[in-house]
């Protein structure tokens, strides 16, 4: 026989409390347990509806049970649990009348049954995952999420998780990309010191090839030989100047801005969006931290609640209800706060990815800058360099005019004319 066990004030909940079974909401407790008594007085002002009779137990006290006969010597309560009943209990307004049928539906984790709280955490378990205190969604169970930026490759896009580096550090996301800005700033200031090298070698060649220029080797060249090789060495002269040309060049239009390029503030302004993503995710880690715990007391709580309900199958006393009503409530207020812990959470995690995305939209911008930045200051330094080609090309046009216009024969007169001896040839002498 099921006995259906209803705990009341009033008759004028009855309606209600059956409604509760009508849709199975329900858990069985041992035959015999009876959980609360009504007044005598309010018996005879009122009729019990079909099916319901009342009982007087050993000690005098009556109950008000369901007799229709199921085959089976359980007895099942009509409520989600016990302590959903002391919810109902408490929803009797001052006159004894159930008003209020808010309490059938759950209004905080402490008011969730212990089979569909667990339910409903092993749903979220697998489809939400937190990592490094930060919740992400299960890819095998979630919806592939859209990308913020698809197609391009956006930072805002793909450095949301930890990973770890050669040492076996956590590193995060945010830090990963700093790490880029950072090393651009030292490959932009070694570049600085590879065209500095350049401009000392362009130097150092400018001086050389002017002091080449004034060595007084093969002076005394002459004819159109002579003319071509005066030439070849003042060549020397005009090439130097050129280099020296293209030294300065190269300091002014290429090495300087690569140094003055993002000045000393740019590692303070990284600093500035390191402390300040830094200190959102450390205020995302205390939220973690408090919802872990509140989770850990609503636990708690509801154990405890779970025990005095055990007590009461084992013995039933006005302390051991008052108890459970204790715990019911400490319960309730527990499932209150863990909830406030988790939407203070999510507020965190919610500002943390707002500024994760608008910084790494920055860092990546900036990076585009850098980028586009060098190549314009490299396009310049191969524009130098083909300018400086033109120019020694063109030192070399007079040497190439007057090699051509080298002639030996040309050379042999005019050498003949200035150093002839004498042009009567010898003789055979006379007897």
């Amino acid at each position: 026989m099921y006995v259906y066990i209803v705990p009341v004030k009033s008759f004028r909940c009855l309606k209600t409390l059956h409604f509760l079974n009508v849709h199975n909401e329900v858990f069985y407790v041992p035959q015999g347990l009876v959980s609360y008594s009504m007044p005598a007085e309010e018996i005879e002002s009122v009729s019990l509806p079909v099916g319901w009779k009342s009982y007087i137990s050993p000690e005098g006290r009556k109950y008000y049970v369901n007799t229709s006969t199921k085959g089976t010597t359980d007895v099942c309560i009509c409520v989600c649990q016990l302590h959903g009943a002391m919810e109902m209990e408490e929803s009797f307004d001052a006159e004894g009348s159930f008003d209020d049928v808010s309490c059938l539906s759950p209004q905080s984790p402490g008011s969730t049954s212990p089979a569909r709280r667990q339910n409903k955490e092993k749903e979220i378990k697998e489809t939400k995952i937190t990592i490094n205190c930060v919740t992400f969604p299960v890819s095998m169970s979630a919806p592939e999420q859209q990308l913020l930026k698809p197609s391009e490759w956006s930072y805002c896009d793909y450095f949301w998780a930890d990973k770890r580096d050669p040492q076996g550090a956590t590193v995060s996301g945010f830090e990963v990309l700093l790490q880029k800005q950072l090393k651009g700033k030292q490959m932009q200031k070694e570049m600085a010191e590879f065209i500095r090298e350049r401009i000392k070698i362009e130097e150092e060649y400018a001086k050389n090839l002017s002091k080449l220029s004034m060595f007084p080797m093969a002076a005394q060249e002459e004819g159109t030989l002579g003319e071509a090789w005066a030439q070849l060495k003042k060549s020397l002269a005009d090439e130097a100047e050129v280099h020296l040309k293209f030294s300065s060049k190269l300091q002014s239009e290429v090495e300087k801005p690569l140094l003055t390029f993002r000045g000393d503030n740019f590692k303070k302004d990284m600093k500035k969006y390191d402390h300040h993503i830094a200190d959102l995710r450390k205020q995302l880690v205390s939220r973690y931290a408090a919802v872990e715990k509140a989770r850990k007391a609503l636990a708690d709580r509801q154990k405890d609640l779970e025990v005095k309900t055990q007590q009461l199958e084992i013995k039933l006393s006005n302390k051991t209800e008052e108890d459970i009503k204790k715990a019911r409530r400490k319960s309730t207020q527990a499932g209150d706060d863990l909830m406030r812990c988790v939407d203070l959470y999510n507020q965190g995690q919610s500002k943390w990815f707002e500024e994760m995305v608008t910084t790494s939209l920055e860092l990546e911008r900036l990076e585009v800058e850098r980028v586009e930045t060098i190549q314009q200051l490299l396009r310049q330094y191969t524009t130098l360099r083909h300018e400086t080609d033109m120019f020694n090309q063109s030192t070399m046009e007079p040497v190439d005019q007057l090699l051509q216009s080298v002639d030996p024969a040309k050379d042999r007169e005019l050498w003949v004319k200035e150093h002839k001896t004498g042009d009567l040839r010898p003789v055979d002498m006379d007897i």
